[in-house]
C-alpha cells in the first residue's frame, strides 16, 4: 500500500513517470520492442482507428478491478488479508512462474511476441495499473509543452513518441498516455521548443516563462527517487513496512501454498 501511495504521488506530481522511469515491466517491454526491431527490421505502428479503441481495454480491466474491490467492505478486505491465501499470495505468485502451465506459457509467449512487434504493447493496451496512473496524471501540473514560435515543424517528436501522440500538433500534452519519458524532448532539434515544464505563473505569459520552469531529466529522476525512498523510509520509521504475521506461521504455510485456494472459490 505504501508503494502504491508513492506511485500515485509520482503521477500526481510528474505525470505517469513511474511507467517510463521505474516500472520493471515497462523496462522489459522497452527492451523487447528494441529486440523486435533488430530481428524484424521495424516495429508495427497500428493505425489510429484501431490503436485508440484498443487502448480502452486497459480501462475496462481497471473498471473490473475497481468494481470487484470497491464492492468489498473493510471487514471483507481485512478478512481476505488474514486468510492463508492472503498471507502467502507472494509465494503463490512465485509458484505460478516456477510451475507454469501450458495455457499461461502460451499467453505470456504471445504477449512477448506482440511486445516485440508493437512498441509497449502491454503498457499501451492492457495494463490496468498504468490506466489508473494515467487518470491520476490529469491532475499533474507538469506537462510536455511546445513553443509554437520556436518549433520548426519537423515532427521528430511525434515520430519518436512511444505513445504515438501528436506532440508536434499540440501546445501541451495532457493525454493520460503521456509517461513523461522525455524522448520527444531529447529528439527535438530546436532549442527550447519542447520541454517538460510547469505552467507559467500567468496564463498569458510567453513561452520563455514556462521554459524557465522546465523540469530536466536529472530533476525528474530526483523527484521520483525522493518520493520512492521517502515513502519507504517513512513506512519503516513508523513500523508500517513489515508484516505482523509471525515467521513460524508464514513458514508453516509456504509448503502448503499449492493447496491453498482463494477464499472466494
Amino acid at each position: 500500500m505504501f508503494l502504491f501511495l508513492s506511485f500515485l504521488l509520482m503521477s500526481l506530481l510528474a505525470k505517469k513517470a513511474f511507467c517510463s522511469w521505474l516500472c520493471p515491466v515497462g523496462t522489459l517491454s522497452e527492451n523487447l520492442h528494441k529486440l523486435g526491431r533488430k530481428l524484424f527490421g521495424r516495429n508495427l505502428r497500428l493505425p489510429r482507428w484501431f490503436d485508440i479503441p484498443l487502448r480502452g481495454l486497459k480501462y475496462v480491466l481497471l473498471g473490473f478491478f475497481v468494481v470487484v474491490i470497491g464492492g468489498m467492505s473493510t471487514e471483507m478486505l481485512l478478512g481476505f488479508m488474514s486468510t492463508p491465501y492472503g498471507l502467502i499470495a507472494d509465494v503463490k505468485m512465485l509458484n505460478f512462474f516456477r510451475n507454469m502451465g501450458l495455457t499461461a506459457g502460451i499467453v505470456i509467449g504471445l504477449l512477448v511476441l506482440l511486445s516485440m512487434l508493437v512498441q509497449n504493447f502491454w503498457c499501451r493496451y492492457l495494463c490496468p495499473y498504468g490506466a489508473l496512473l494515467g487518470l491520476v496524471s490529469f491532475l499533474s501540473p507538469a506537462n510536455i509543452r511546445r513553443d509554437t514560435e520556436a518549433c520548426v515543424d519537423c515532427a521528430k517528436c511525434a515520430r519518436v513518441c512511444p505513445a504515438n501522440l501528436p506532440v508536434d500538433q499540440l501546445v501541451q500534452i495532457r493525454s493520460a498516455e503521456c509517461s513523461a519519458c522525455m524522448i520527444c524532448v531529447a529528439a527535438c532539434p530546436a532549442e527550447n521548443a519542447l520541454q517538460f515544464a510547469l505552467p507559467p505563473r500567468h496564463a498569458a505569459a510567453p513561452a520563455d516563462r514556462w521554459y524557465r520552469r522546465a523540469i530536466g531529466p536529472l530533476t525528474l529522476a530526483s523527484i521520483l527517487a525522493y518520493l520512492f525512498f521517502g515513502v519507504v523510509l517513512w513506512a519503516r520509521a513508523t513500523n508500517h513496512w513489515k508484516t505482523d504475521v509471525p515467521r513460524e506461521v508464514y513458514m508453516r504455510l509456504v509448503p502448503q501454498a499449492n493447496s491453498v485456494s482463494h477464499p472466494g472459490l
